[in-house]
């Protein structure tokens, strides 16, 4: 039961990321989920455990690693999609 929340928990967070960055559209929800759980990973990495947490993850810091993500591969493949 805790793999089905932490993966809901991952795509609300990479479904909040890319409609931050506006990079979200076309992104899918297993791309959302990927997004969120990778960036939750990243983002406690960097900035701890602080804030409510959900599912073993912290939220705050989980959405911002999550908008990092984002960002960095929407600029690596625009890059490679104009070469």
């Amino acid at each position: 039961m805790r793999l089905i929340w932490t993966l809901i928990v991952g795509a609300i967070i990479g479904a909040i990321a890319g409609a931050i960055t506006n990079r979200g559209a076309a992104m899918g929800w297993i791309a959302n989920i990927v997004a969120g759980l990778i960036g939750a990973w990243i983002g406690q990495g960097l900035f701890g455990t602080w804030g409510p947490s959900l599912a073993g993850m912290a939220l705050i810091p989980s959405i911002i690693g999550a908008i990092i993500l984002v960002l960095i591969v929407s600029l690596v493949v625009g890059r490679i999609s104009k070469k």
